[in-house]
């Protein structure tokens, strides 16, 4: 899973109905530079125009027939004042807006005696949403995704994305026994380098490298942030290195404080950030762990265990002999399992685990209220 810059933003499945017209660009007020004053907004037009707009498009709706100009003057609020002239000027921008906006405007006459001047409509069939059908594959894989987010961060945004589906008559299906999705973000400095990457921001952190127990100061560049192998990474530019540079999460210690003004960091152009991660993360097992699994649980695991056997203490668990090479990132791993993987030994891992456990029993911080962008490898 990969977060870059053009990938932070917060997607929405479309609920189904018509579609509502977007606005555009707020004018600045005379003698001010674009976008100044408290007023401007990119995403909305003046409240008057915005409210002149959808009522042309509910009024042309809510006919079946071709309106004409005149009728379309006494029925739409907006368009009564004024003289004929800029009624005229009005209304022809109007329309040149709702074509811009995608909204099909037809032009035709209902009358074939008078069809001097076009009337005005809006078909209902071509301007609704259609209706959203998915497969039940389809639906069971929308519903597997969703359930990858178990963390805090971006488990809201996928839950109300479940919701609209639902609301909309589909259902996600559920996803085989045998699969257990996590895509766990518990590092405490997870939200902070996702917010340094979608804002364009450098970052300054404490990071502890393998095999040093004293941490150094780190002033980084970020371009991306990235779930390598049940592992998160923060991918970006080493300024007192002078190069690029992977940063795993979990040894990051403390908070990851911004520096610098919002939007001064661009990635390279061509920037693949998971083969980055793939050259520099890359760890042979070292030492061995043991695992007690609940029945049913710990796929993943099993499947790399190269020895299993049955807990004499737990009626029905299994040990599982793990390879690894970082007590910290099995303890990431072992951690997601919650209390379905109890880790026997060795004790170094152990403690790993304990320090996970703790971490999580700690109050939060409030989560990062803006999306971003991903991609799993």
């Amino acid at each position: 899973m990969v977060f870059m810059p053009s990938s932070l933003a917060a997607s929405d499945v479309p609920t189904q109905g018509p579609a509502r017209p977007r606005t555009g660009d707020t004018p600045s007020p005379p003698g001010h530079p674009p976008g100044a004053g408290p007023q401007a907004n990119v995403a909305g037009v003046s409240a008057k125009k915005t409210e002149r707009l959808l009522n042309l498009v509910i009024c042309l709706l809510a006919t079946r027939r071709f309106l004409g100009v005149q009728e379309i003057r006494q029925a739409v609020p907006g368009y009564e004042q004024g003289t004929e002239e800029a009624f005229r000027r009005m209304f022809e921008r109007d329309k040149e807006e709702l074509r811009e906006l995608g909204i099909p405007l037809e032009t035709g006459t209902s009358s074939a005696v008078h069809d001097d001047e076009p009337g005005y409509r809006i078909a209902r069939r071509d301007y609704e949403l259609p209706d959203i059908v998915l497969e039940p594959d389809e639906a069971a894989a929308l519903g597997l995704a969703a359930r990858l987010w178990q963390s805090a961060p971006l488990a809201g945004a996928t839950g109300r994305a479940l919701l609209k589906l639902q609301a909309a008559g589909v259902e996600p299906g559920a996803a085989p026994a045998a699969l257990e999705p996590r895509v766990a973000a518990s590092e405490p400095s997870f939200e902070g380098c996702l917010a340094a990457v979608r804002d364009g921001r450098a970052v300054t952190f404490s990071y502890r490298t393998s095999g040093s127990a004293t941490p150094t100061d780190r002033h980084v560049e970020p371009w991306g942030v990235v779930s390598w192998h049940g592992r998160w990474y923060l991918v970006g530019h080493d300024t007192d290195r002078g190069a690029a540079r992977v940063f795993r999460l979990s040894r990051m210690v403390g908070t990851v404080t911004p520096v610098g003004p919002a939007g001064a960091v661009v990635p390279p152009d061509g920037l693949d950030l998971r083969a980055m991660v793939a050259r520099k993360a890359v760890d042979e097992p070292r030492s061995t762990a043991r695992v007690a699994l609940r029945p049913g649980a710990g796929w993943e695991l099993r499947r790399e265990a190269t020895s299993s056997a049955t807990d004499p203490d737990r009626p029905d668990w299994t040990v599982v002999d793990i390879g690894f090479a970082d007590p910290e990132r099995l303890a990431d791993r072992v951690t997601g399992y919650g209390a379905d993987a109890v880790v026997l030994a060795p004790p170094q891992a152990r403690a790993a685990v304990v320090r996970r456990l703790r971490a999580l029993a700690q109050p939060q911080p409030a989560p990062v209220t803006s999306g971003a962008r991903t991609g799993a490898p």
